[in-house]
């Protein structure tokens, strides 16, 4: 149940945007609304997929950082070039925290730049000779890689690289993939197109190019878990309890994913998505061309995994329904121990959400399941079809608000006062410093996994830890600051 009523969370969007001028306050308006759970599409209450305000401080990312940061960087035995100046790679390199298994350098190299390095002359001239040789150096140099993807920058798109000619020759020299990704950072809206971009690669260029291998043998049990990114062991987690039901999981990518596993996802007779925003558009083709089905699955908290797992099962035989049984009653008592330790430190705490991908909603039920409430969320790169699915997990009148901006986040926190504040590193040591404890739920803050029954209890730990840390004491909220010298004024009076 909302803290505020329908008409308060819109008179408080209606205060916030007073600061604009009109134009922007009318562009504003469209992204911000007050959940309303009888209204079937969002599209009739909500904006998205816009291009953010000139002007406005946006906290997006671009179409290379959803290409070469999130879909494709993260598959492990595969070399990714940032093909254009060091800077991009180097900011993308090892930021999230893909875990993965291998020896970096030798059989893996996902926390690697591998970089053209543009300078002026390569603008001027261009880089096809430079990558062209670059590719067969990486080769040299690291023999035992699968495959390589160039994932375009600004000035690739700027000054013509033919980049998908370089890739067909060198891909027919080393007999290898060599995978061109046009997914130049201006490209689009947000990291979103980069995403979409990403999947047409893998479908054109991988995907295709093992239609009629039939090596694979395959079993009635086989999923796939796509657009998991293993943050901090996220889809090791999601993995055991896929197993113990009794699933073969052939694949998982692109976190600790490799190549093979890619190529031999269109076996699987379900393809499981956690990032619906991210890896939708691959599962809607493996199913329209190889007649795979594909589910999104939530296993954060443990009344969304028992809802996931009796959802998964469904698709296969009453052995699979039996397995998906047996493991929510096998983890019950150490959830519930848990939810026992836990909720009454938590019970009643309001919490904010900002964050990208499916975060928004997907960990809402993990929050209730302390006894927590979501009063706000929104995100960062979402379309109408993600805020679909969100109407559905919020209570009525919870604010919602889409690419929100820093300073409409800051007011909407000043006013609404939540207890805990769970979003991005740009946000971090700006509510941090206003005396308001914080979650970075991008990374899991260092920490992790928190998919899976032992997830849950990371991320119980983990939200006690920051809320009820002593150190909240010493620094006072301004809107604390505030009450406190009215409260003295008052009792001078």
């Amino acid at each position: 149940m909302s803290v505020m009523t329908h008409e308060e969370t819109e008179a408080l969007i209606q205060e916030v945007l007073e600061v604009y001028p009109e134009t922007a306050k009318a562009d504003r308006a469209k992204h911000l609304t007050a959940n309303d759970q009888e209204v079937e599409q969002s599209k009739k209450c909500i904006t998205s997929n816009r291009k953010s305000l000139p002007g406005v401080m946006t906290v997006r990312g671009c179409a290379y950082a959803g290409s070469k940061g999130v879909v494709w960087g993260p598959i492990k035995d595969m070399i990714h070039i940032s093909h254009g100046p060091v800077g991009c790679g180097q900011y993308s390199r090892a930021g999230r925290r893909n875990y993965y298994v291998g020896s970096t350098g030798i059989n893996t190299f996902g926390t690697m730049n591998f970089t053209s390095d543009f300078q002026e002359k390569d603008i001027v001239f261009g880089g096809d000779k430079k990558l062209e040789q670059m590719i067969m150096e990486m080769n040299q140099l690291f023999p035992l890689n699968k495959g390589i993807t160039v994932q375009s920058e600004c000035p690739i798109g700027l000054i013509g690289d033919d980049i998908e000619a370089v890739s067909k020759r060198t891909a027919k020299e080393l007999e290898k993939p060599v995978v061109p990704v046009r997914c130049e950072g201006f490209r689009g809206v947000s990291q979103s197109l980069g995403h979409h971009i990403a999947n047409d690669a893998i479908r054109d260029w991988i995907l295709d190019a093992r239609d009629n291998d039939n090596s694979f043998e395959s079993t009635p049990y086989d999923v796939t878990i796509i657009g998991d990114y293993n943050i901090g062991g996220d889809a090791w987690a999601s993995r055991t309890l896929l197993e113990e039901m009794g699933l073969r999981v052939i694949a998982q990518w692109s976190g600790d994913g490799t190549l093979a596993e890619m190529e031999n996802t269109p076996k699987a007779k379900l393809n499981l998505l956690h990032c619906y925003r991210s890896m939708n558009y691959i599962s809607r083709h493996m199913e329209e061309k190889y007649g795979v089905p594909w589910m999104e699955y939530n296993f954060f908290g443990p009344t969304k995994i028992a809802d996931s797992l009796r959802e998964i099962a469904g698709f296969f035989d009453d052995k699979i329904k039996a397995g998906a049984e047996r493991v929510i009653e096998k983890y019950q008592a150490e959830y519930e121990a848990v939810i026992a330790k836990y909720r009454p430190r938590l019970e009643g705490k309001k919490v904010m959400l900002y964050v990208g991908g499916l975060r928004p909603r997907h960990i809402i039920g993990a929050y209730e399941d302390l006894g927590m409430e979501v009063v706000g969320t929104g995100y960062e790169f979402a379309h109408n079809d993600d805020y679909d699915r969100t109407i559905k997990e919020m209570g009525n009148a919870t604010l919602i608000y889409d690419d929100v901006t820093g300073y409409e986040f800051e007011e909407f926190v000043k006013r609404i006062k939540p207890d805990l504040i769970g979003s991005g590193i740009k946000e971090k040591y700006i509510f941090q410093k206003m005396g308001i404890p914080f979650r970075q739920m991008h990374s899991w803050d260092y920490s992790g996994p928190y998919h899976g029954y032992d997830g849950f209890a990371i991320f119980a730990r983990d939200m006690d830890m920051t809320l009820n840390n002593p150190c909240w004491n010493k620094i006072k909220a301004p809107w604390l600051q505030a009450e406190e010298s009215e409260t003295a004024t008052a009792a001078a009076a």
